[in-house]
Formats: structure tokens, sequence, C-alpha cells
């Protein structure tokens, strides 16, 4: 090899990045000591802009674009190495390629709740989860703010400083947007945008936009989302007596399938239960005045006739920590509920009954349960 064919080989005449990655912000071109040659062609792709850096100084920015470099389109590098026009000796220089594409496979998420004060819930803690895209827009800042000197600077090494910031902006958002807990979701397209912008912001000194900001789900604690629920099936059982002769008649076709045991208890128990709802409807119809016809006088039986006796009233037991309690009538059993005393799984008893059974087997106190408020969330 003769000493020209040497001198070709330390020289470098093409200046390019093929990027075979999805993560690559910035990249330094590898010269290893070798000199560019003046006059060498600089290739920079869409979505691509190379930086040259002379001695830890930024210099000359070249956008998308094919160039042959020369003295008059390096003009910062030139001033920097005092260079004369027309200079064509070989110089050494740290050229960066940055990536200037959307990077969209960035993920954030609220590692610890969020407090939030709501009308409805009072103090409640959210806790949510989305996605971004960023985006480098002033590869200048990047390079003094955030790269250094790093040959290669990676989605994961400014993922966690970007997820940091997302969810610092995140709070104060949510608490002053004054969206109750319930609509919240009608307005995270609306959040989303408000939090895209102000992140740009924020971000904008070291070079990084956020084009693009998505909260994909704000969720509750799970005891909060129990309560919301019940509440919600207490809305959709709606009439609470229909409700209630509709689980009366399932129990007795159930029982009838398999009689004898506990069944016949519950059977009996369920029958009472339907006829005492029953007499109630026809209590309230016969309470509406209908107007009727001039009758005869009521000849001295009829008149003489009198109301049959009232049905005694039921006498209920509970078991309490195997201890057996009672007799409640049903306001007493009303209270139990109301003061956690009598849960679905408390074991009844009255007169009628084969045996004990769980109290939410029992219509007319499974009525009771349902009615009973959910419990308050956590202060």
């Amino acid at each position: 090899m003769g000493f020209m064919d040497k001198l070709r080989g330390e020289l470098i005449d093409i200046i390019e990045f093929l990027d075979d990655s999805r993560d690559t912000i910035v990249w330094r071109f590898p010269r290893h000591g070798n000199e560019i040659k003046m006059g060498a062609k600089l290739i920079v792709r869409e979505s691509q802009t190379a930086v040259f850096v002379n001695e830890g100084q930024i210099a000359d920015v070249f956008p998308p674009g094919t160039y042959e470099l020369q003295t008059k389109n390096m003009p910062i590098l030139s001033t920097l190495k005092g260079w004369k026009y027309g200079f064509q000796s070989p110089f050494k220089a740290e050229v960066y390629f940055v990536n200037t594409r959307r990077f969209t496979d960035m993920k954030w998420g609220t590692q610890n709740p969020i407090t939030l004060r709501d009308a409805e819930f009072g103090m409640v803690r959210v806790r949510a989860f989305g996605a971004f895209a960023a985006q480098v827009t002033d590869p200048v800042k990047l390079l003094r703010e955030l790269v250094g000197t790093d040959p290669q600077f990676r989605t994961e090494e400014v993922q966690d400083y970007l997820r940091q910031v997302v969810v610092g902006r995140l709070g104060p958002v949510l608490a002053g947007a004054g969206v109750p807990m319930l609509d919240l979701a009608m307005h995270q397209h609306d959040l989303s945008i408000k939090l895209a912008g102000l992140l740009t912001t924020e971000l904008a000194e070291v070079g990084i936009a956020i084009p693009r900001f998505v909260i994909e789900n704000i969720s509750l604690p799970p005891e909060v989302e129990k309560a919301l629920d019940k509440r919600s099936s207490m809305g959709i059982l709606g009439n609470m007596n229909q409700y209630t002769q509709f689980q009366a008649a399932n129990a007795l076709e159930q029982a009838a399938a398999n009689p004898g045991g506990a069944s016949e208890g519950m059977s009996l128990g369920l029958g009472l239960a339907a006829g005492q709802q029953m007499a109630a409807t026809l209590a309230g119809n016969a309470a509406q005045p209908t107007p009727v016809a001039p009758a005869a006088a009521p000849t001295p039986a009829a008149a003489a006739a009198a109301p049959p006796p009232l049905p005694a009233a039921a006498e209920w037991f509970i078991g309490v920590n195997g201890q057996q309690q009672g007799p409640f009538d049903a306001a007493a059993l009303a209270a139990q509920v109301s003061g956690g005393g009598l849960t679905a799984e408390t074991l009844v008893w009255k007169t009628g009954m084969a045996g004990w059974v769980p109290a939410a087997q029992v219509p007319e106190i499974a009525a009771l349960l349902a009615a009973a408020p959910p419990p308050l969330p956590p202060q």
C-alpha cells in the first residue's frame, strides 16, 4: 500500500447515520482518530439533524440534506479553527446525529396514589397511567443539557426523567380541573391535551416537546370501587319491593326442585314474606278511594262483622360469635344492620324455619341488607 492509499484510508469522506434501532435519540459518528476530509459528503436524512462539535464547543448545525463540507457551509467551525477562505486540509471534529422523529413508546404511571378533594366523595386517592410521545425540537439544547459526551443516547436514559416530570404535573392538573370523579373519564381527552401543552413548555429548556399525551385510565382504590359497584347495583335494582318478590319467586322454585331439609323451612319463610308483601300491596290498593255507585244500607249482620286479628310480628334470632341473640322484630333487625351486627353471612332463625341459615338467603332480611348504605371511604 502506497503512502497516498494509506492516507486516503485515514480520511473520512462520507458521514451518515443509518438508524437500525427504534430507541436511539443521539448518535456520535465514530471517527476513532480519523480525520474528516475537506470536501467530504455529509448525508443528513429526514428526521435527523447533524451537529458539529469542536473541542467541546457546539459549532455548525445541518438540517436534512446532502452537503459537501467546505468552509463556506461551516462558518462557525471555520471561525473556531481560524481557517482562511479556501482551506482544503483534513480536520478533526465530532459529529452528532440527533433523531428528531417522534418516540412513541414512552409509558408513564403513578407509583403512589394522588390525593384529591371531590365534591361528592370527599377526599379520594387515585392512580393513573398512560403513554406519551417525545420529540427533539432543539438539538443544541438537548446536547448541552442532557446528552453531553454520550456516544449513543437512548430513550431509556431520559424516560425516567420525563416520567417524573409527567407525574409531577399530573396531580395539580387533576386537582385544578374541578371535574367530579364520576366525570373524569369524559374529560380524559381534554386533560391530556392540557398536560401535553404544559409538559412541552416545561421541557423546552432541554429541547424536548411532548406532541401527544394519553391518559389511558384513572382508577380509585379497590374499596371505593366496590362501594361504587354496590351503589350502581342499587340503582339498577330500582323498586326494592319488586326485587324482593322476584328473589322470593326464584327461591321458591329452587326449593320445590330440592324438597326436604332446610329448603322446607326456607320455603315457609319465603312464603310468609311473599304473603306479607301481597298483604301490604292489597292494603295499599285498599287505601286508594274508588268511586262506587250508592249502596244499600248494610244489613245488621254485615254491620256487626269485625276484621280478623292482626298476625303476630315475626321474632328473629341471630347468631353472633357463636352466641344466640334475640328475639328481634323488623325494626330491631334494621338497627342491627346499621350497626354492623347483622351482615350477609350472619346466621338467622325464626319460628317455622328448619334450621339456621345465612341472612343473605332470607329475602326479607336481604332487603334490609341491600338498603344499608355502603361503608364510608377511608379518611
